[in-house]
């Protein structure tokens, strides 16, 4: 009996000692696997202007930017928000609002998030949740529920549209809407 004592002692012990070990390994390589993930640079109210040929083509303006260029993925990231004015070879200022935004570097794909809504020098808008712009093919594009008015009675609405910077060219999946003025 006293054996039987002993050797379950000894096993619980054992047991005991090898899974305190485990835990703390993999605790270990838990840490070993996280990265930093803090921003390179922090800036406050930044008012940003893109120029092209001595042009000025965009101004960003917005309460807080974090740039992770330190890291593989390169991104900015505005989480209070961005207000972007896109200004056209005429000198004609469109307007872009959203409550969050991503700038990804390598891909050149502009996340904006929450309360979207862009407004053309010409009266159109577009509000959504959530619209990507690719800036390479100067290309907007959105899965999300969108509403698009034209400035007077004509509106159109429904899930995913792309279409291009200026509002010529749309591509909608599913819409219903209301036209006016067909000529």
């Amino acid at each position: 009996m006293k054996k039987k004592f002993l050797g379950s002692i000894i096993l619980t012990t054992i047991f005991v000692v090898v899974f305190s070990s485990c835990d703390s390994n993999i605790k270990d390589v838990q840490r070993i696997n996280t990265v930093a993930f803090n921003p390179a640079v922090q800036a406050e109210n930044i008012n940003l202007k893109y120029t092209d040929s001595g042009k000025v083509k965009a101004i960003l303006v917005s309460p807080l930017m974090l740039d992770y260029s330190n890291l593989h993925y390169k991104f900015n990231e505005f989480p209070e928000g961005v207000h972007l004015t896109l200004i056209d070879d005429s000198g004609n200022n469109s307007y872009v609002v959203a409550d969050y935004a991503i700038n990804y570097a390598n891909t050149h794909i502009i996340d904006l998030q929450g309360n979207v809504k862009i407004t053309s020098y010409d009266g159109k808008e577009l509000q959504t949740s959530q619209l990507y712009y690719d800036q390479k093919n100067e290309w907007f594009y959105t899965e999300k529920k969108f509403k698009f008015t034209d400035g007077e009675d004509s509106y159109l609405e429904g899930p995913g549209i792309d279409f291009s910077k200026d509002f010529k060219i749309f591509n909608m999946q599913r819409n219903s809407g209301e036209i006016s003025n067909v000529e």
